[in-house]
């Protein structure tokens, strides 16, 4: 049986991410179990399909979902979920004076919870791809100023978690 190209796991790997946030808002907003919102997400999105409007017809089509890579969301939302009050000291202590995690918009929280949780969690991940998939999906969600926040918050982070990956040669070991 052939493996799937390295692209079609780079993007399944970056739709995980996108559904541990979207699970993160979930938990936030209902209450929820994580397990069972894993569960939910997990079979609601296999052979999932989405509408958009095709631009030329300006009629819904349908379009197959990127399925998530279910190992990597499922670690990533329980990571958050049993060290939620770590990683909010951690977020804590990058924000700026005044502010607290609690202050930041749910799903900007959401995004720099998982994205913490991924360098804690995944060290086989480089923290700088870590940065850019978060900043990837802020701007999904974001068109202001909330991708800088969430790249300068998990840049701050990450250089206190992983400063060895930003010593060196090119790595600009300043921050």
């Amino acid at each position: 049986m052939a493996s799937s190209p390295p692209s079609g796991s780079v993007h399944r790997r970056s739709a995980a991410r996108l559904a541990a946030v979207q699970a993160l808002y979930q938990i936030e907003m209902t209450g929820a179990a994580p397990e069972a919102i894993i569960r939910d997400i997990l079979e609601r999105r296999i052979a999932g399909q989405a509408l958009m409007e095709d631009g030329e017809t300006e009629r819904e089509i349908s379009v197959p979902l990127v399925e998530p890579d279910s190992a990597i969301f499922s670690v990533l939302v329980r990571t958050v979920a049993t060290r939620r009050h770590d990683i909010d000291g951690m977020i804590d202590a990058a924000l700026s004076p005044g502010w607290t995690p609690e202050r930041l918009e749910t799903i900007v929280r959401c995004i720099l919870r998982v994205g913490i949780g991924e360098v804690l969690e995944r060290p086989d991940v480089p923290v700088r791809v870590v940065i850019t998939e978060y900043v990837d999906v802020a701007h999904a969600f974001y068109a202001g100023p909330e991708p800088g926040l969430i790249n300068a918050v998990l840049d701050r982070l990450g250089r206190r978690l992983r400063p060895h990956e930003f010593k060196g040669p090119g790595h600009g070991a300043s921050g």
